[in-house]
């Protein structure tokens, strides 16, 4: 299969739009947690953590990169403005950045939750929410996006995902093949 992390991506979205339908995306949601959120939020983190590596790998040939630190420093390194990407949910109002505590050199609140899950489900169950869930989803949209840049920008990809996508301004105004052309900041322009 070609681009296996695209469509595992988009897989992952739409079993988030498929929970939409029992559990509404809004704050007042936020600390609903189940089982199914659980796998979610395990899945995500997961593949981010696959697709992580692989970037850095191809960012720094040599690099033994292989947790969320040393992932920070070397894609904020080649991309400065990584950690200032939003990720917006037009149909529920919802946006944010899902990244911004690696400004600061701190991982992201729902990856120490994604963490907690994985290894002490018995006390962190309560952590594998909607918001973690969300959280985690819109940081895969945001690293997917430039593990793929090249492939968004010449519109391979149909459809692109809307339930949960990187903010739209990233949208060059063009379109090839129906589909927005995506350049995200930090790539030279073609």
């Amino acid at each position: 299969m070609n681009y296996p992390h695209w469509y595992y991506f988009v897989s992952l979205i739409d079993d988030l739009e498929r929970i939409s339908r029992y559990v509404e995306i809004h704050p007042d949601n936020y600390r609903v947690f189940s089982i199914e959120l659980t796998r979610l939020l395990l899945a995500t983190c997961s593949e981010i953590d696959v697709v992580a590596k692989l970037l850095c790998t191809r960012l720094q040939p040599a690099t033994t990169c292989g947790n969320i630190d040393e992932y920070r420093q070397c894609i904020t390194s080649a991309y400065p403005s990584f950690s200032s990407i939003e990720v917006k949910m037009m149909r529920h109002g919802i946006s944010f950045v899902p990244w911004e505590s690696w400004k600061s050199g701190a991982s992201p609140s729902w990856w120490k939750s994604y963490n907690n899950v994985k290894h002490e489900r018995n006390k962190f169950f309560h952590e594998a929410n909607l918001e973690n869930a969300i959280w985690a989803l819109g940081g895969f949209a945001v690293l997917i996006a430039h593990f793929h840049h090249n492939e968004l920008a010449e519109s391979k990809f149909t459809p692109i995902p809307k339930f949960i996508c990187v903010d739209p301004k990233y949208n060059r105004g063009s379109v090839m093949h129906g589909q927005p052309v995506y350049h995200m900041p930090d790539f030279p322009k073609k």
